[in-house]
């Protein structure tokens, strides 16, 4: 088997972890001997537990002497919740280490790879590095923006239309589709939606049919404070916290609708009305991925303001009219800025995901 290969398995293996290593990134590591025979795997399951390396190195035992490691990102160097997986790969006398990307955590940052170097371990970067890299970009994000990966998924008629009209509630996308949207919930750390999006809809915002290991923040932005107290999303407590992103001036103006919002149970932060800074607030929560889900004013202004990371389109065979809400509330979301990544037919309807470049 080739390099690429291997560092396929172990990225196999990261993503078994998908939706519970916040805020660590998803990290999957093999040890392969020297005639070519996999000794060793693992994953890093969730924050305070051991890195993947520790897995594979324990799985392989003293058939990690002279072997060769894979890993989708760069052994960390440093004391965190764990220690620094540069020394267990020194102890077992691993010969070469093979990792798709760098890490973009300043106490790591290539020094791992050069303490690996300094102990004669021969040491190659980038095999399969564009796959780690979309894999870990909610990791990356917070590592160098101070912000998690937006994600704008929106299910919309052939003709480019949200709803039947706006502020109409209108079931667009079929059961098959629903289902993969309940599983990209499962795998995400948060959902947003706008006031228009609870008024109109009135959702639950929560992870259905499917396991959740951590709870899903559900936030909320409202600059009017139009949600009601009665929103069924405050029944649902349990599943994480619900997060009302408003202004200083809107608690001002009403400060009865926010101690209704507290008395039931939301969080309510007051803020200046900067989507981006609402949205790098969320790191105290830990949120690495935000999954917007609506409505079309919300979509337009992440997009406006260069915070869309990926959009996933769910295409039903149906067309609504130009009453209808439109895409993104009608503003041009240029083709040359979007990476296609995956085109699947699920049921009646076509399930598009693009990544997102140049949105600055």
């Amino acid at each position: 088997m080739s390099d690429a290969e291997y560092m396929r398995r172990a990225l196999f293996h990261a993503r078994r972890a998908e939706g519970v290593t916040t805020p660590n990134p998803l990290v999957g590591a093999v040890v392969v001997s020297r005639d070519g025979v996999v000794v060793g795997q693992g994953r890093h399951p969730r924050a305070g537990e051991p890195h993947a390396e520790v897995f594979a190195l324990q799985d392989a035992g003293a058939h990690a002497h002279g072997a060769t490691m894979y890993v989708t990102l760069e052994p960390c160097c440093h004391y965190g919740r764990t220690g620094p997986c540069t020394q267990r790969i020194i102890e077992a006398g691993i010969g070469r280490v093979v990792a798709a990307m760098t890490d973009p955590n300043p106490l790591v940052s290539g020094r791992g790879i050069s303490e690996l170097r300094a102990h004669g371990i021969q040491v190659e970067v980038g095999v399969l590095g564009d796959e780690a890299a979309r894999l870990n970009r909610a990791f990356t994000l917070v590592q160098t923006e101070g912000r998690p990966l937006v994600i704008a998924k929106a299910a919309t008629s052939l003709d480019a239309r949200m709803a039947s009209a706006p502020g109409v509630r209108t079931a667009i996308s079929s059961a098959v589709a629903n289902r993969r949207a309940q599983r990209l919930r499962g795998a995400v750390d948060a959902i947003g939606v706008g006031s228009g999006t609870m008024l109109a809809d009135d959702p639950m915002l929560t992870a259905r049919d499917c396991y959740r290991a951590r709870p899903l923040a559900r936030v909320v932005f409202d600059r009017r404070l139009r949600t009601p107290p009665s929103a069924r999303v405050f029944s649902t407590l349990a599943a994480g916290p619900v997060i009302m992103m408003t202004t200083v001036e809107a608690v001002a103006q009403h400060p009865e609708r926010a101690a209704a919002l507290k008395a039931v149970g939301a969080t309510v932060v007051e803020g200046s009305g900067s989507l981006p800074a609402e949205i790098r607030s969320l790191r105290a929560w830990e949120v690495s991925t935000l999954l917007l889900e609506g409505g079309g004013a919300l979509h337009a202004a992440a997009w406006q303001a260069g915070i869309v990371d990926r959009v996933i389109v769910i295409v039903a065979p149906t067309v609504l009219g130009k009453q209808g809400a439109k895409f993104f509330d009608g503003i041009p979301v240029p083709l040359s800025q979007l990476i296609p990544v995956r085109v699947e037919t699920l049921g009646p309807d076509a399930w598009m995901e693009a990544d997102v470049h140049g949105n600055r």
